[in-house]
């Protein structure tokens, strides 16, 4: 039987494969930074801040120097809210997919064993427990009746979506979805929704 375990924080990792990986034992928000792509990343940056005030932050790294490096940039620049650090150990090996090690032979968290993760989350005292999201879910369909995908003019309000919410444009309609249920209720949601709508419709008259 496969457990998966539901923490209420979203969680920071380095890259997709440990995203992957936690997410075969979490059910949470995983957000990857693509390494050191956050250094330069404006919008993801806004991104973590806003979650680290409404649900908390964790950021969890790979053991190595790049790592650390890592978290040392988000522990300062995410100054406000709840934000924990997990760490992981020392824990020399290979990853399967790679050809060979890594330069400091270290395993990163996509390696890493599941009860070893699942350790130092517990190291770090983060509460495993059921999250109790605002309002019921947004969905893909909601998405399409409010135009925000497989319309004419979808890209447009998508974009206008995001600029509102202070979150990058590559966001993927899935990871869109996981993070609009995190940090707003339905409510809250239509009602940007309706800013939009109201927007367009005085540009068109505006127009005319």
């Amino acid at each position: 039987m496969k457990i998966i375990i539901t923490i209420k924080q979203a969680v920071v990792v380095e890259g997709k494969y440990d995203k992957i990986k936690l997410e075969s034992i979490l059910d949470a928000l995983i957000i990857p930074t693509d390494g050191f792509r956050i250094f330069k990343d404006r919008a993801m940056l806004e991104l973590l801040r806003t979650l680290a005030k409404t649900r908390g932050l964790i950021i969890l790294t790979d053991s190595d120097s790049a790592g650390f490096q890592i978290r040392a940039y988000l522990g300062g620049a995410v100054s406000e809210g709840e934000v924990t650090h997990v760490y992981v150990p020392d824990v020399f090996g290979k990853e399967p997919r790679k050809e060979k090690a890594s330069s400091e032979g270290k395993l990163g968290v996509e390696g890493l064993p599941k009860e070893v993760l699942i350790k130092a989350f517990q190291q770090a005292n983060i509460s495993f427990e059921q999250l109790e999201r605002p309002g019921t879910a947004i969905t893909r369909q909601d998405f399409y009746q409010d135009g925000l995908i497989g319309r004419k003019n979808s890209a447009q309000k998508r974009v206008a979506f995001l600029k509102l919410l202070d979150l990058p444009e590559r966001l993927s309609t899935h990871a869109l979805a996981n993070i609009i249920n995190s940090i707003l209720s339905v409510d809250a949601y239509r009602k940007i929704i309706k800013t939009i709508d109201e927007r367009e419709s005085g540009d068109e008259e505006n127009a005319n």
